[in-house]
């Protein structure tokens, strides 16, 4: 059977109501008594309903979480630096995974505001007027993480990729490369069009010709790396330096080069995006973007505690600093 408040209140001769002051961490409850509820409680095994607290105080102490793909190494970063900081806040945490399907989402969003969650931290690619209009018509605070949402209305926490991608390709052209294919993520999002924008005016600052044929789209996934460095190796004039919107298709790329005999980077340079893990668990290491992924999880929860808390608010829309590494991927100067 369960064990109640009533059955505590009975168990340490006190009222129920002295027994909630002790759970919720009332300080007006004298030393000795609260010794006997703990007592009480740790004797019975009694836990407190979540759902019950909920209701008394209008608070769940519950934040719902949607991310595209929990397996991804650059999308757990994320999840634990929110995690991280909710238990620091006293929140729990409910992870849904969302394949990065817009009726998912929506479907996600709606069922993440039935449980009576406190508060909703999204990922996810392309944010629609959907999106937009379930995010404005919520309940409760919603904070995007590594999210763009053009119209700036949702609280957000990215980089600015546009001068990352741009930052990354100058490097190549500083490099002497005059051919730098790029390999991008799925068509549409406002963060992938952002780093082709950022490639683009790196070219063109360099007065070097952009051509589409050296632009391949994949899905961010290191079998999509493969099937694009397939793709740019067919072309009659091929890229000496291939820019990659992710490092796990990068690391595609990398092995796709060396099925074909081919030296990263004496024959071909190699530069990723995000710099997970990957980057130095592949040979030759991986040149990359770092893109702060615990941190950007880490903020946009935290930005959500001061909405959830009614906090001040400076800066709704947060830009982290990014930087860039090179590692054996790209040639030195």
């Amino acid at each position: 059977m369960n064990v109640t408040i009533y059955d505590v209140a009975r168990e340490a001769s006190v009222s129920m109501a002295t027994v909630s002051r002790v759970v919720n961490g009332n300080p007006n409850v004298k030393p000795a008594t609260r010794k006997k509820v703990n007592d009480a409680i740790e004797r019975l095994g009694y836990r407190p309903n979540a759902v019950a607290r909920g209701l008394a105080s209008k608070k769940t102490t519950t934040v719902g979480v949607i991310i595209p793909d929990i397996s991804s190494i650059f999308f757990a970063e994320l999840a634990r630096g929110i995690e991280d900081i909710a238990t620091m806040y006293n929140y729990n945490i409910i992870l849904s995974n969302s394949d990065q399907n817009k009726d998912k989402e929506l479907h996600l969003i709606n069922a993440m505001l039935g449980k009576q969650v406190d508060g909703l931290v999204f990922m996810g690619g392309t944010i629609t007027d959907e999106h937009v209009h379930e995010f404005k018509n919520a309940s409760v605070p919603v904070a995007l993480a590594a999210t763009v949402d053009e119209t700036k209305e949702t609280p957000s926490v990215n980089i600015n990729y546009e001068q990352a991608a741009f930052e990354a390709v100058e490097l190549l052209v500083s490099h002497n490369n005059e051919r730098i294919a790029y390999v991008s993520g799925a068509e549409n999002t406002e963060i992938n069009n952002q780093k082709l924008e950022g490639y683009k005016r790196a070219l063109r600052d360099h007065n070097l010709n952009i051509n589409d044929n050296l632009i391949i789209t994949g899905d961010y996934s290191y079998d999509s790396g493969i099937e694009a460095f397939e793709q740019l190796w067919e072309l009659d004039e091929k890229p000496s330096a291939i820019f990659v919107a992710a490092d796990e298709m990068a690391l595609g790329v990398i092995h796709g080069a060396q099925d074909k005999g081919l030296s990263v980077p004496d024959d071909v340079e190699v530069f990723g995006f995000d710099n997970t893990r990957l980057a130095t668990m592949v040979r030759p290491t991986l040149s990359t973007v770092v893109q702060p992924m615990y941190d950007i999880g880490a903020v946009a929860m935290r930005l959500l505690t001061k909405f959830m808390n009614k906090e001040e608010v400076e800066e709704q829309n947060v830009t982290l600093p990014h930087r860039i590494i090179e590692r054996n991927s790209t040639q030195s100067k």
